[in-house]
């Protein structure tokens, strides 16, 4: 019960950002669809999948996730349809089927998934900085190099936390270790 009422808040926050999003690319890429993804990942907290599932569920989460995150389509969710998608794909789509398929992943196919995330993460922040056109429409040049450098300060941010258990062992601090949480699930 607890979990379905973070996923409504997070939900609730996604919706109530809706005009910081319309505002700033910032908060519409790395704050409110995260947030949108972050609902549907805790309203499935409790929920099993089949071992079976894994790789479609995976591929259905990553599939929406790199649609998300194409310039055209972030222009797109500005849009009263583009919205409406983006606010019933990213929580059923991605958060869903990304909970349910993690617990069946290895550690290397974890590891590989981090991996590519980083490295998306760091080719999206140098397109978006360097580019010397406008590639989302809806945003001035100077926000989409905001967007740009926050992709390259999160891949920095993430490598480093997802580095300390390799490093350092698991801190009790870090309740999720390359190989997930015994006592959550995850």
């Amino acid at each position: 019960m607890r979990m379905i009422c973070l996923a409504l808040l997070a939900f609730a926050e996604a919706v109530a950002l809706r005009d910081a999003a319309v505002a700033s690319p910032v908060q519409h890429v790395l704050v409110q669809m995260p947030l949108l993804a972050l609902a549907g990942f805790m309203s499935a907290w409790n929920l099993k999948a089949p071992r079976g599932w894994a790789v479609p569920l995976l591929l259905a989460a990553l599939t929406v996730f790199l649609f998300w995150m194409l310039p055209r389509n972030v222009d797109w969710a500005l849009s009263p349809g583009g919205e409406a998608a983006k606010y019933i794909t990213l929580p059923l789509l991605l958060g869903i089927p990304l909970r349910l398929s993690w617990p069946w992943l290895g550690p290397i196919l974890r590891g590989f998934i981090k991996a590519n995330a980083l490295s998306m993460l760091g080719v999206l922040g140098f397109l978006y900085t360097h580019a010397p056109v406008r590639i989302c429409n809806s945003y001035l040049v100077s926000a989409q190099q905001d967007l740009g450098f926050a992709f390259l300060y999160l891949a920095a941010a993430l490598a480093c936390l997802w580095a300390i258990p390799v490093l350092f062992g698991n801190p009790r601090w870090l309740p999720l270790s390359s190989s997930g949480c015994a006592k959550c699930g995850v």
